[in-house]
């Protein structure tokens, strides 16, 4: 998939300051571009850090983004990236994994079914086939992400594509430019911590803690989630990945900074995806009519991450930065996307390197904001 604007009229240099997979994707995206790139960053992908979301994510595309919204927008030109990306690179290569994927849900047809409507293969399942306590369900065709495969695939190929890379802990935004003289633009896909970060400091950016259980189960080809009346985010889901890892969950905890695994929580994870895909424990612990326990299951880890959310959604705009002496540098920021990094990615990839290449088409960057 190419993009759908024009070929900048000469190469810029840009500094992205944050290596989760919005900054990764936006990074790449400005090199296939033809622009030279730095990307500066304390975590770089194999790190496993609370302070670094990306890792920890499940992965998988499914939306239930509002019709019309530009969260739907980001995330259907995400999927549409990410699906020639894995026929383009192939599943091995990129860590993408086509699955069937079937979603059960407690109180009939939830907000935002209109992205699902549009997925491959969708459908809305019989009645006579939904499992007790559910009224709705559908099954289609999508994508899970094997994170910790992803994300290095990612790096690798933007340094194949020359991308510069320093590993920094920067406290100002001013510091790209020091440690970037050539950057003609700084572009912010901090996540999390652009709370923090010097120059940023948005105060509106919050986590949302979640908790996985990772196992080891590589008979799973297929993913599944149950989803809480009134509550379409949460329940339990089983994400199943390339590696033969599945992922289950969840929880959804606002404004919690915890970084530990909740021992209790971890126990309800488990047994609350036991109860929704059996097929978790090996077939030796299902015949004969038994009935899996979690003492069945291979478990390898559990896990938490510090979503990024922000109160005001996704902040894709376009700023200027004051440098001294009067004179400013475009800032693009590209942050606060939740738990939806991975599903709007691309989509944001685009309109941050849109808004880069405006700019700098510019002969100064105007006073105020542009959005996209």
């Amino acid at each position: 998939m190419s993009d759908s604007f024009s070929p900048p009229s000469r190469a810029h240099h840009i500094a992205i300051i944050g290596a989760g997979v919005v900054g990764l994707t936006t990074a790449l995206h400005l090199l296939e571009r033809g622009h030279g790139v730095t990307l500066l960053s304390e975590h770089l992908p194999g790190d496993r850090s609370i302070k670094y979301t990306s890792p920890w994510a499940g992965a998988h595309h499914v939306s239930f983004a509002r019709e019309g919204s530009l969260h739907e927008q980001l995330d259907r030109e995400t999927f549409e990236w990410m699906w020639a990306m894995r026929e383009r690179e192939g599943e091995e290569k990129c860590g993408l994994m086509k699955i069937t994927e079937t979603e059960f849900f407690e109180a009939g047809p939830p907000p935002g079914l209109s992205f699902l409507e549009c997925m491959p293969d969708y459908r809305v399942l019989p009645p006579s086939s939904l499992p007790p306590g559910i009224t709705f369900g559908v099954s289609f065709s999508t994508l899970t992400i094997d994170t910790p495969h992803y994300l290095p695939y990612l790096l690798t190929r933007g340094t194949s594509l020359g991308l510069h890379v320093q590993r920094v802990a920067l406290q100002h935004v001013r510091e790209a430019l020091a440690r970037v003289p050539a950057a003609e633009a700084v572009v912010v896909c901090a996540g999390i911590g652009a709370r923090f970060l010097g120059g940023v400091e948005d105060r509106t950016v919050y986590p949302t803690r979640g908790q996985t259980v990772t196992l080891w189960a590589p008979w799973v080809k297929s993913g599944c989630a149950r989803n809480e009346e009134g509550k379409w985010d949460l329940g339990s889901y089983v994400i199943p990945r390339k590696s033969g890892e599945v992922i289950i969950g969840g929880s959804r905890d606002v404004d919690d900074w915890d970084p530990t695994p909740r021992p209790a929580l971890t126990e309800s994870i488990i047994s609350r995806a036991l109860a929704l895909c059996p097929e978790l424990a090996p077939s030796s612990a299902r015949t004969a009519g038994r009935t899996p326990t979690p003492a069945d299951l291979q478990i390898l880890t559990s896990s938490c991450g510090l979503r990024p959310s922000r109160k005001d959604g996704v902040r894709i705009e376009a700023d200027a930065l004051d440098v001294g002496d009067g004179r400013q540098v475009l800032l693009v920021h590209n942050y606060g996307h939740g738990g939806w990094g991975y599903q709007s990615s691309w989509g944001s990839a685009v309109r941050a390197g849109r808004l880069v290449e405006q700019g700098l088409g510019l002969a100064k960057v105007k006073e105020g904001k542009a959005k996209l």
